[in-house]
């Protein structure tokens, strides 16, 4: 990634890689992402995401524009943290990359504006393809269960990165198996899963993980299991893999913590039965 300036008292920052650096050289990339056309995920007034192909390779646009003081202070009235821009997302990348964690590969990063609620950012990642979310991959096997052996390779791999994501201080607060891509060519087995966390644009990070974000991150990719066939022993897998601790440990020091998770958990999946998917 080359770029990053501070241009006429307009705070500006920017990093761009190939095919982006050769693409918009002599542009405004502030302008140039704006006249990217695609398929589009999502066309809010404060938020475009959308799919691009240039010279035959995909990549996913999310262009982010000042959501206005109001909008942001409402956020933070009603208990949420507003998302501000695209920073979010490739810090956590950046900070991901670091830690070891397979994510998407950022190839343009933009931001402008020192006003918080009127600043213009994008982020283009390339396309991890061909792929399917774990959401999708599992969602038969309460009925067509896979192999113990892939089952336990899927659970100890999202059990490594969630562990090593919040190692690393980044909290994802949509931590759901949707957001765990697993590429298909070669066909996953137990001795070959290429899996990446994906969707960080609400992605918090510090110099460690708060309890109480991490927290919410496990009731969240807990809660988004609980209808694939899972038993106690996979939970358990999970926890010792997570913790890298002995079980016993982890259910004598963890207890508090474990029963607040199934509590959340059961929270949120009383929720969904209310209001379906819209969580």
């Amino acid at each position: 990634m080359r770029g990053g300036c501070d241009s006429g008292g307009t705070r500006v920052k920017l990093a761009l890689d190939e095919p982006f650096l050769s693409l918009w050289r002599g542009k405004d990339p502030f302008v140039e992402v704006e006249r990217l056309r695609g398929e589009l995920f999502r066309d809010m007034k404060t938020r475009r995401t959308l799919r691009v192909e240039i010279d035959g390779r995909g990549y996913f646009v999310k262009i982010h524009r000042g959501a206005g003081w109001p909008e942001i202070f409402k956020n933070l009235l009603s208990g949420k943290l507003p998302v501000l821009g695209a920073a979010q997302e490739w810090r956590a990348i950046e900070r991901l990359r670091l830690a070891g964690v397979p994510t998407m590969t950022c190839v343009a990063f933009g931001e402008r504006g020192r006003d918080p609620a009127r600043r213009h950012s994008f982020i283009i990642t390339r396309e991890i393809a061909p792929s399917v979310d774990l959401e999708v991959f599992t969602r038969d096997w309460r009925t067509s269960p896979p192999s113990p052996e892939l089952k336990r390779a899927l659970i100890a791999r999202t059990a490594e990165m969630a562990g090593a994501m919040h190692r690393a201080g980044i909290n994802h607060r949509d931590c759901y198996i949707c957001h765990f891509l697993l590429q298909t060519d070669p066909p996953p087995r137990p001795d070959c899963l290429s899996l990446s966390l994906i969707d960080l644009h609400r992605a918090q990070t510090r110099a460690f993980t708060p309890n109480r974000w991490r927290d919410k991150d496990l009731a969240a990719l807990y809660f988004s299991v609980l209808e694939i066939g899972l038993t106690r022993r996979d939970t358990l897998r999970f926890l010792r893999i997570y913790f890298s601790k002995p079980l016993r440990d982890i259910l004598s020091e963890e207890a508090a913590l474990l029963r607040r998770l199934e509590n959340k958990a059961m929270k949120l999946y009383a929720r969904k039965q209310r209001y379906g998917d819209a969580l």
